[in-house]
């Protein structure tokens, strides 16, 4: 389903992204994990079309075999939000203050079909439902802040999810809930996988989060692709140094964090 080859970002003389490459299968669920600054979350914008305005970005992304960087911006938006959804971390920024969520959620079906009204209506309505927001008659006429972190970050979800996308990119989906919510959020994203088929691309720093969602890895670090290969064997034998690092410092944390508790 997608293949990035030699993909780099630039900003002037600034490697961000250094020539990476991998693939990634229909409905498949491929993690990048990385620190901060690792690239991971550019190469995801970069994929998504929405790179930043003063990066310069090389090499391919292909889409069922075709390259999204060479596309024309029109072309490139009958793909976004149709066959390739983004969510992000923070969905309150994302979130139009004064707009009610019904509106928001329908925003991508008024982009790409020609549906009445009550045809967006219900779509909406099935999305949310789908998303396990509770009550969503209810949701689809509030504002987002009359709404909790959790059910913001669902009602992304419904509207990434309206349009059935192959591929939903989630950047650090989770990293502004709390415990519990994120580990639902996360219980979401891989029903979503399953029921519809939908490919993830999960971009996080949390190894974790990786392990418990995804079945392929990939491991970035200052712009480079450092590792890639199934979780599994990632994390039973991680080969690089830096990646050995990683999952030591996450084992480290989780036991500090268990003794602190008792």
């Amino acid at each position: 389903m997608l293949y990035v080859k030699n993909l780099s970002v630039c900003f002037g003389d600034e490697i961000a992204v250094d020539s990476i490459c991998f693939e990634m299968a229909e409905g498949g669920r491929l993690g990048i994990a990385g620190e901060s600054g690792s690239g991971k979350t550019l190469t995801a914008l970069s994929i998504a079309g929405l790179p930043r305005s003063n990066a310069q970005t090389t090499g391919q992304v292909l889409f069922y075999e075709k390259d999204l960087l060479s596309m024309s911006p029109v072309e490139r938006r009958s793909i976004q939000g149709r066959d390739i959804a983004i969510v992000f971390q923070e969905p309150m920024t994302s979130l139009n203050p004064l707009r009610k969520i019904g509106w928001q959620v329908e925003e991508t079906m008024k982009i790409h079909t020609n549906a009445t009204r009550s045809e967006r209506r219900s779509s909406a309505l099935q999305a949310m439902n789908a998303v396990e927001l509770s009550d969503p008659e209810s949701i689809y006429q509030k504002y987002p802040h009359e709404l909790s972190g959790g059910m913001r970050q669902r009602v992304m979800l419904a509207a990434a999810m309206l349009m059935h996308p192959k591929l939903l990119i989630c950047d650090e989906p989770t990293t502004a809930l709390d415990v519990t919510t994120g580990a639902q959020i996360m219980a979401l994203l891989l029903k979503l996988n399953r029921e519809y088929g939908v490919g993830i691309l999960f971009i996080s720093h949390d190894l974790g989060a990786v392990r418990r969602l995804c079945d392929q890895v990939i491991i970035m670090h200052n712009g480079k692709l450092i590792e890639s290969g199934s979780v599994e064997s990632i994390f039973a034998n991680p080969q690089q140094e830096y990646t050995q690092k990683l999952i030591a410092s996450r084992l480290q944390g989780r036991t500090g964090r268990t003794q602190g508790n008792d």
